[in-house]
């Protein structure tokens, strides 16, 4: 049913007059996230690390999915520098953001979520999501090693991928690390145009049906401020964590495949 029909739907991104831009989605999760048991290494309050507010990074751990999800948990994320030189680990300051609540799109894109040329699908192909994404020709901090922690993260339902195709074709996507009612989108990936946006647009329609609270992005860049990124302190940022961390995304519920009307 149209809006002009009388349906107002719920969880839809709008565009930049107000149309909703529902996404259909195809569920894929097969489970809830499995426990990982505790990690072999702590990390540290990263504003109790900084001096006069700058980023802070780490060294050492692994990329098991104790490790990855206790950084997260702390406020970091990981950030290898190359094969050779890889554990390293992030808590940039400031942070980006995601709003949930103020995201919007161009009529443009709009009008190609709207059109159904692409089909979405959640939790589908994640390992090729992640390996696309890693296909740079000015070379990827997405290692052999951290793809493999990842596959195995989402294997145990604590990762999540957006897959965007045409036809039977993946040409885009995005994939990230969901803990209680955060999400953090890690990398996005577009073998044509649009198809990185749409999946930015599926994230966003899916994190809120799901009762996601906050959507991390880490750093912010040209592309994400265009789409709504948003930088925050720090400590803005952790104190927004906490409160995510208390709560529970329903990632395994399926029951949100469309952007409901309501």
């Amino acid at each position: 049913m149209s809006e002009e029909a009388g349906e107002v739907w719920g969880d839809a991104v709008r565009d930049s007059r107000g149309r909703p831009c529902p996404v259909v989605l195809d569920v894929r999760t097969a489970r809830p996230p499995q426990p990982v048991g505790p990690s072999r290494y702590r990390m540290p309050n990263p504003e109790r690390l900084a001096r006069g507010g700058e980023s802070v990074y780490l060294t050492g751990g692994d990329f098991s999915p104790a490790t990855v999800i206790d950084a997260y948990r702390a406020g970091y994320f990981p950030w290898p520098r190359s094969e050779e030189d890889e554990r390293w680990w992030c808590s940039p300051n400031p942070r980006g953001v995601l709003p949930l609540g103020a995201f919007t799109i161009t009529r443009r894109l709009g009008r190609t979520v709207r059109s159904g040329r692409f089909g979405v699908t959640v939790d589908a192909a994640f390992e090729a999501v992640i390996r696309a994404c890693a296909e740079r020709s000015e070379g990827t901090w997405i290692t052999a090693n951290l793809v493999a922690g990842y596959v195995e993260l989402a294997r145990l339902g604590w990762a999540h991928s957006f897959e965007v195709w045409e036809g039977e074709e993946l040409v885009g996507g995005l994939y990230g690390v969901g803990v209680g009612a955060m999400f953090g989108a890690e990398s996005m990936f577009s073998r044509v145009p649009d198809a990185s946006k749409v999946a930015m647009v599926a994230m966003v329609q899916h994190c809120r049906a799901i009762g996601v609270e906050l959507i991390d992005i880490q750093v912010l860049n040209e592309h994400t401020a265009r789409m709504g990124g948003r930088e925050i302190p720090r400590a803005v940022y952790l104190a927004r964590l906490a409160r995510a961390l208390r709560g529970e995304a329903a990632w395994c519920a399926g029951e949100a495949a469309v952007a409901r009307g309501g």
